[in-house]
C-alpha cells in the first residue's frame, strides 16, 4: 500500500508539474527573445540618436567608440550623405536584428543568436531545477504521508493477528487519524470482551473439573467398597475392577478435556506400550461386536512404543471403535505399524465408507453421518493433538482412520545401528 501512494502521490504531482511547466517554458522562452528584440530597438534608437547629434555638432563619428559602447554586436550605420560606418565583429549568420532611423541617420544592429538561445536555456534549466526540486520535495512529502498512513494499517493487522491467537490484551495505541482511531478503539473493545470471555471460559474448566472429579472419585471409592464386601468375590471382583478400570480412564480423560478447555496444549505424552492399550480395548469392545455378528481382529507389528496418554489413546481408539460400530461393517480391522520416527495405528472396516460429501468436513464438529453427535471424532483429533500426535482420515471407502504418535526415543535409539570405528 504504501508503494501505490507514493506512485500515485507522485503520478499527481508529475502530472501537475507538467500541465504548469510546459506554458511556463514555452511562456519564459518567448519573454526571452522578446526582451532580446526589445533592446536591441532600444540600442539601435540610442545609437541613431547618438550620431544624430554628433554629426550636428560636428564632432567626428568612429566606430571604435560605437564598439567599445556595444560590445558583441555588429553596428552598420547609414549616414545622410549615403556612407556607410560598422563596428563590431563581422555579423552572425544566424542573429537577431533591429534598425532605427533618426535625422537621417539609419542604424541596423545584430546581436548573434546563440547568445539568446544560451540566456533561454538557462532560463529553462532552472525552471527544470525548480520542477525537480518539487518532485522531490512531493517524494518526501507522499513519503512520510504513506507511512503515516500504512504505519496504523500494519499495527492494526498485528493486533487483529494477536487476537487470534489468543493474546487478548489492549493495546490503547492511537494514531492521530480519525477512520484508524476508531478501528482500534473497536479492537480494543473486543479485545476486552475476549479477555472476559477466556477468563470465565477458565472459570467454568476449573469450577466442572472440581464438580466432575468429586462424583468420579465416589464412585471409584464406592466400587472398590463393593469388591471388599462381596459375597462371591470372584465374579464381583472382576466386573468391579473392570468398572474401577473404566472409572479411571473416565476421570482421566475427564482431566484431559478440562485441560484442552483451560487452553493447556503442553499434554501428558509419556512412552507408552501400544499393545496394550489396543488389547484393553478390544477386550471390552470385542463382545458388542460379536453380538451384531461382527469381529475386532489386530495384525500388524507388535511391540510398538509411542509417546502418548495412555487414557487419552485409549479414548481414541474406544470412539474410532464406535464409529465403526454404528456406521461400519464386517470386521474391525486394528493394524499396528512403524515409521522412521512415529507409530501408526489404523482402524478400518468393511462398511460403505464415507460419504464423499462429509470426507473434507469428517473431524469438524457437530459433522455426522447418521445418529451420532458429531462429537467424537472432533474430540478424538484433540486428544491426540495435545500428546503431540494426529489423527487422520487414511481412506473414505472403506473407511481407515490412523492415529500417528511420535515414536519413543528410547525405541529410536535403540533401532539405530552403532557403527564402531576401527580398533
Amino acid at each position: 500500500m504504501r508503494r501505490r501512494l507514493l506512485l500515485s502521490t507522485l503520478a499527481v504531482a508529475v502530472v501537475a508539474i507538467l500541465l504548469l511547466g510546459i506554458p511556463l517554458a514555452y511562456t519564459a522562452h518567448k519573454l526571452v527573445y522578446d526582451g532580446a528584440a526589445r533592446s536591441l530597438d532600444r540600442e539601435a534608437s540610442s545609437i541613431a540618436g547618438g550620431v544624430g547629434l554628433d554629426l550636428e555638432r560636428h564632432r567626428p563619428v568612429t566606430g571604435d567608440v560605437i564598439a567599445r559602447e556595444y560590445p558583441d554586436r555588429h553596428i552598420s550605420i547609414t549616414m545622410p550623405d549615403g556612407r556607410t560606418l560598422t563596428a563590431g565583429p563581422a555579423r552572425a549568420e544566424r542573429s537577431l536584428t533591429a534598425t532605427a532611423t533618426q535625422d537621417g541617420v539609419r542604424v541596423r544592429i545584430s546581436r548573434p543568436g546563440a547568445a539568446v538561445r544560451a540566456d533561454a536555456l538557462r532560463l529553462l534549466l532552472l525552471i527544470a531545477s525548480l520542477a525537480l526540486l518539487g518532485v522531490a520535495v512531493t517524494v518526501g512529502l507522499a513519503m512520510v504521508q504513506a507511512r503515516k498512513l500504512t504505519v496504523p494499517l500494519i499495527d492494526l493487522a498485528e493486533t487483529a493477528d494477536r487476537l487470534g491467537s489468543g493474546n487478548a490484551r489492549p493495546r490503547r495505541r492511537r494514531y492521530g487519524i480519525p477512520e484508524a482511531d476508531q478501528v482500534a478503539e473497536v479492537l480494543d473493545r473486543s479485545a476486552v470482551r475476549i479477555a472476559d470471555l477466556l477468563a470465565n471460559s477458565r472459570e467454568f474448566a476449573s469450577d466442572a473439573s472440581h464438580q466432575l472429579r468429586t462424583p468420579l472419585t465416589a464412585l471409584s471409592m464406592r466400587l472398590e467398597e463393593m469388591i471388599e464386601a462381596a459375597d462371591y468375590p470372584d465374579v464381583v471382583r472382576e466386573e468391579g475392577a473392570a468398572a474401577v478400570a473404566q472409572a479411571e480412564r473416565l476421570v482421566a480423560v475427564v482431566e484431559q478435556l478440562l485441560s484442552r478447555a483451560k487452553h493447556d496444549r503442553t499434554g501428558t505424552a509419556a512412552a507408552s506400550p501400544i499393545d496394550e492399550i489396543i488389547a484393553q480395548q478390544v477386550e471390552e469392545w470385542r463382545p458388542i461386536f460379536r453380538r451384531d455378528g461382527r469381529d475386532v481382529r489386530i495384525i500388524g507389528e507388535r511391540g510398538l512404543v509411542g509417546m502418548t496418554n495412555p487414557e487419552g489413546l485409549s479414548q481414541i481408539v474406544a470412539t474410532l471403535l464406535d464409529n465403526s460400530l454404528m456406521h461400519g461393517a464386517g470386521t474391525v480391522t486394528i493394524r499396528t505399524k512403524p515409521t522412521v520416527s512415529h507409530v501408526v495405528v489404523e482402524i478400518g472396516d468393511e462398511g460403505a465408507g464415507i460419504p464423499p460429501e462429509l470426507v473434507p468436513r469428517i473431524f469438524e464438529r457437530s459433522v455426522s453421518g447418521g445418529r451420532g453427535t458429531g462429537l467424537g471424532l472432533y474430540l478424538a483429533r484433540s486428544l491426540a493433538t495435545v500428546d503431540g500426535g494426529r489423527l487422520e482420515l487414511f481412506q473414505s471407502r472403506p473407511a481407515v482412520f490412523g492415529v500417528t504418535l511420535r515414536q519413543a526415543a528410547e525405541v529410536r535409539l535403540a533401532a539405530e545401528p552403532v557403527v564402531m570405528g576401527p580398533a
